[in-house]
């Protein structure tokens, strides 16, 4: 049924012009006027919940794929042991007596605006199957939850609201899906994402996009496998293109369900007021740059936008990165590195988007009708692995809601002192649904029919009274701590400081676990100092130790690199290391590059290049200390040659060298304990090596440059 009007008209009771006339189309699947009526209507624990029934004019359901570590977000456990509280500290926040991790100082800074919950238990350590709880409401009782039933699965929540709670400005867009269709590893899309036995006619719309992409634009009408592609001419009507193509396909139940979901796709095509919202060019920069410029960012902000337009859900997926689709830690899914995955990657994004988005909805008068929901499928496990990880942990974890209908400043429910299971205030998910729904202004006790017309309940939970209300539990306010440069903005950078520009000093190798940006070992003497000077150091361009490539800055490595040595012995088998560890890194192929010159005197250079070798070096940690010095597992490396001759010396030229790394083919598990790059200088004969006093014989790098190519999803691996 396409659509007769594209601006809302509403009846005396509440139900729109729209609405109305919609039921002919509802009453197909059994659903009455008096049932939508119903849908509407109030049960006595509504009304004594207050105003808030109703409150919501929208949602915007942010979908932490992959399961976020309750310890490291909104649940520290400071008291607990090493081992279950792990490295990160907890943190006030504006609101006295609530802490969260020290990963989220944003956060902390408009927690007056959360209801945090920390006792949801779904009891499912399984991805599929604790995310159909969650995003339908209802348990998993089928034989496969990690495949799509169409016959067979409840539908999820934003399928349920576009037959009960349809837009009234935007009803093709009443739930919109986005980045992605949901997918575990490889191509394996799970159960609990579609309108499973409601028929493809009530699946959200799903967007395929990635708003952050300079080139950015909607790509329409996306169809699901069982129809066949439709490619659009601009020669001819919209509307003779889409009757074409279809009148060909043989019009069986699938076709008449699929007929609503073509109609709503088409009507965003036509539809100015749709078109606009994926304009995120209409956006200031400086708010784009708020929101922050990756995708995930830029799908909450396009969310936003949505919502402003007339959607009524809109669910973010956190999005999967380029090299992530078999791996052991993909999204939040962090059974290895977790706190470089949250550090790094994770916590940047969602402390600057989830704050931006908070702020930037109260600015504009929108929190007070918007629901903002973040949560994931479960949690993590109390104890960290043996590879830094947690592992699927369903017992108990958390969410975060914000917006219309909640009253913020206060934390609901608690965990354990190991943050294992729920000590108080128990939930399960389908108090979630009912809570959302509530707010929506749909009864949880609202009925929606079958294909066969028996009436299912759209929730068998009840909404969380607790978390329902117009002011804050609390009034009182703080300064929240927690340091922003501890969690700087995202950054998709493999190396910090590449070209070495910034006044970091070099970290001594060695020293301390988790090192950020370069390092090196032995660290160059001070000048003057009477010992030896082998080692490596960061020196100013045009000084004594040579010029840098580009900028003004570089690194040195070999004998004399801050001037002339004093004389000394170098054993067999030293060396010296320019290491840094690759940030991210995922399952593909790299390609690392150094710019280096040979710099001292002929006779000196000679010397080093008869009893030294150096190399590029790309490895793995073989364990969670991460140090450079101890037994490194090595993938590749490549000579760098040591020119001695005068016509060479001074002369930069490009090393490289390229590797692919996997993570589960073939359980290879190369990248699990991080991975890193190095340039080695190593003394390589036998005996004792005398240094001349005034030797100067060593290296100057510069412009370390790294690139990635993802390892591609393979599409066959479905299950």
């Amino acid at each position: 049924m396409f659509p007769i009007h594209d601006g809302p008209s509403r009846l005396c009771d509440g139900i729109s012009r729209r609405e109305l006339l919609r039921v002919g189309g509802l009453s197909a699947l059994g659903l009455s006027l008096p049932e939508l009526l119903q849908a509407r209507t109030r049960t006595a624990e509504e009304f004594r919940a207050g105003t808030s029934f109703g409150k919501a004019r929208n949602v915007i359901f942010l979908w932490l794929q992959g399961g976020p570590p309750q310890h490291e977000t909104f649940d520290p456990k400071p008291d607990a042991p090493a081992e279950i509280r792990g490295e990160f500290k907890p943190i006030a926040t504006n609101v006295p007596g609530i802490q969260i991790c020290e990963l989220l100082p944003r956060t902390a800074m408009i927690a007056d605006q959360l209801a945090i919950v920390r006792s949801l238990s779904t009891h499912s350590d399984l991805h599929d199957a604790s995310a159909y709880w969650v995003l339908t409401g209802y348990r998993y009782t089928g034989r496969e939850s990690r495949q799509i039933s169409r016959a067979t699965d409840w539908p999820y929540l934003g399928s349920v609201l576009k037959m009960l709670a349809p837009s009234p400005t935007l009803p093709s867009y009443t739930s919109v899906w986005l980045p992605d269709v949901m997918r575990l590893n490889d191509n394996v899309q799970p159960a609990g994402q579609t309108a499973g036995f409601m028929g493809f006619g009530w699946d959200p719309q799903r967007v395929i996009c990635d708003p952050s992409d300079p080139n950015f634009q909607i790509e329409g009408l996306t169809l699901p496998a069982e129809i066949p592609a439709l490619r659009l001419s601009s020669r001819q009507s919209l509307l003779e293109q889409v009757e074409r193509h279809f009148a060909g396909i043989e019009r069986g139940q699938m076709m008449r369900d699929f007929d609503r979901q073509t109609q709503e796709a088409f009507a965003m095509l036509s539809s100015g007021r749709a078109r606009q919202a994926f304009d995120l060019s209409r956006e200031p920069d400086a708010l784009r740059d708020r929101y922050g410029r990756y995708k995930w960012g830029q799908c909450v902000l396009l969310a936003r936008r949505l919502v402003e337009a007339g959607a009524k859900l809109v669910h973010v997926n956190w999005p999967r990165e380029g090299g992530d689709e078999a791996v052991n830690n993909p999204m939040w899914d962090t059974h290895a590195q977790n706190a470089d995955r949250l550090q790094d990657v994770l916590c940047p994004q969602f402390d600057l988007t989830f704050a931006a988005l908070i702020e930037d909805l109260r600015e504009r008068g929108l929190l007070s009708e918007t629901l903002v929901v973040a949560i994931g499928e479960f949690g993590r496990t109390p104890k960290i692995n043996a590879q830094g990880g947690r592992d699927h942990w369903g017992h108990v974890f958390g969410f975060v809601l914000a917006g219309a209908g909640i009253s913020g400043a206060r934390v609901y429910g608690s965990s354990d002192k190991q943050g294992a299971y729920p000590r108080d205030g128990r939930l399960e998910p389908q108090d979630l649904t009912a809570t959302i729904l509530h707010l929506l202004g749909v009864s949880h006790t609202a009925t929606f029919p079958d294909p066969a017309g028996r009436p299912l309940h759209a929730t068998l939970g009840e909404p969380i009274a607790a978390l329902l209300g117009e002011r804050p539990a609390t009034a009182e306010r703080m300064t929240a701590e927690g340091n922003l440069a501890f969690v700087p903005p995202f950054s998709k950078e493999l190396l910090l400081n590449h070209g070495f520009e910034e006044p970091q000093p070099l970290s001594a190798a060695g020293t301390g676990s988790r090192i950020k940006g370069w390092q090196g070992a032995p660290l160059a003497p001070e000048y003057g100092s009477g010992v030896v000077d082998f080692g490596a150091a960061l020196v100013e361009s045009g000084g004594p130790s040579g010029r840098s490539r580009t900028g003004e800055r570089h690194a040195v490595l070999g004998i004399g690199v801050l001037g002339p040595s004093s004389a000394g012995i170098i054993a067999a088998g030293q060396r010296v290391i320019l290491t840094q560890e690759v940030r991210n890194p995922r399952a593909g192929t790299f390609t690392i590059a150094v710019h280096v010159c040979s710099a001292g005197n002929a006779e000196n250079l000679a010397l080093l290049r008869d009893n030294f070798c150096c190399r590029l070096v790309l490895f793995g940690y073989r364990d969670l200390a991460k140090d450079p010095l101890k037994d490194l597992r090595e993938f590749a490396s490549v000579p760098i040659e040591l020119a001695a001759d005068e016509s060479r010396r001074g002369s930069y030229q490009k090393v490289s060298l390229v590797r692919a790394l996997r993570s589960q083919d073939a359980g290879a598990a190369e990248i699990e304990m991080g991975v890193g790059l190095a340039v080695v200088l190593e003394r390589v004969t036998a005996g004792e090596f005398s240094v001349p006093a005034g030797c100067r014989a060593f290296l100057q790098i510069d412009d370390v440059e790294i690139s990635f190519v993802p390892r591609p999803r393979n599409d066959d691996v479905k299950v």
